[in-house]
């Protein structure tokens, strides 16, 4: 088994999009080669009512696949294709905006101000980029969760993971999207396939992903197979954590515990023209799309 090095660990970015809503961007609209393929990652945990729910107002998508996970709070959405819906904490909605639709997200706290969630962008590739608008909106009882007899649990999103396939399927990028908690002092291995890009973001406690052939300097000094670990850095709320190849992660766990998300997912390489929520593979295709939106004629079939 080879462990995935730490290429880099960022804290992610403070930004407001839509109406003004106060999120953090995690990675998004540069490199996209990066994190293919994936997009973009924001993280719109807020603890101030105010912050969010101004919302994200009727806008277009195109080429591309959108992954929203609530923790709290809950999200209206509506589409131009007439779904319409709520989704609440743990629930997972999954959109493939293909040929193109119309729809708003709009947030609002729960009783204790809290509006917590993330939305990942997904590339579609270039043969699918038209197919036809879906959505899979998922409760969270949906959501297998495995619980390990030291406390470590796992809620499977999407893909295969130690005996468990998560509710989402038919996605492009074949992804793996699990939610991942780890008691405080544990360290734990997680099999991600080789052929896939892969990411963890941290937003509970702390943790150091390590890497045994090469600690980088970046997170850790230590001995896997010894009981002590001396730990240098820990990535902790709000880390993007970005691995090499390799088909295994290890975690260890802080004080704290540690809770994250693990994401991967095969590459397109293909070539990625974007403007906004629209990404295409060419600019005469973004050029359609603009004169689609201004003629009317965004939304097909």
């Amino acid at each position: 088994m080879s462990i995935r090095p730490v290429l880099s660990a960022d804290t992610a970015t403070p930004t407001m999009e839509g109406a003004g809503v106060h999120l953090h961007r995690a990675f998004g609209f540069h490199q996209p080669e990066a994190f293919d393929p994936f997009l973009l990652f924001d993280d719109f945990r807020n603890d101030v009512p105010a912050h969010v729910t101004k919302g994200f107002p009727w806008h277009p998508h195109r080429g591309i696949e959108t992954i929203t996970y609530v923790l709290a709070g809950e999200v209206d959405h509506q589409d131009s294709l007439g779904n319409a819906g709520t989704l609440g904490a743990g629930d997972i909605q999954w959109m493939t905006a293909g040929s193109g639709i119309m729809h708003q997200e709009m947030p609002q706290a729960n009783a204790a101000g809290q509006m917590h969630g993330f939305q990942l962008w997904a590339n579609l590739p270039r043969d699918l980029k038209m197919t036809a608008p879906n959505y899979q909106d998922v409760p969270s009882v949906e959501i297998p969760e495995i619980q390990e007899d030291d406390g470590t649990v796992v809620r499977v999103v999407v893909g295969a993971f130690w005996g468990r396939t998560g509710p989402v399927d038919g996605i492009a990028a074949d992804p793996l999207y699990l939610d991942i908690t780890i008691p405080a002092g544990r360290q734990k291995r997680f099999p991600v396939d080789t052929r896939r890009q892969a990411f963890a973001y941290v937003f509970e406690g702390a943790g150091a992903f390590t890497d045994a052939a090469d600690p980088t300097g970046i997170l850790l000094e230590k001995e896997l197979d010894g009981q002590e670990l001396h730990l240098r850095d820990m990535s902790g709320n709000r880390t993007l954590v970005r691995f090499g190849a390799g088909d295994e992660v290890v975690v260890q766990a802080g004080e704290e515990g540690v809770r994250f998300l693990l994401v991967a997912g095969a590459p397109l390489r293909e070539p990625v023209a974007w403007h906004g929520p629209i990404v295409m593979n060419t600019k005469e295709e973004l050029r359609t799309a603009m004169r689609d939106l201004r003629e009317g004629t965004f939304i097909k079939g």
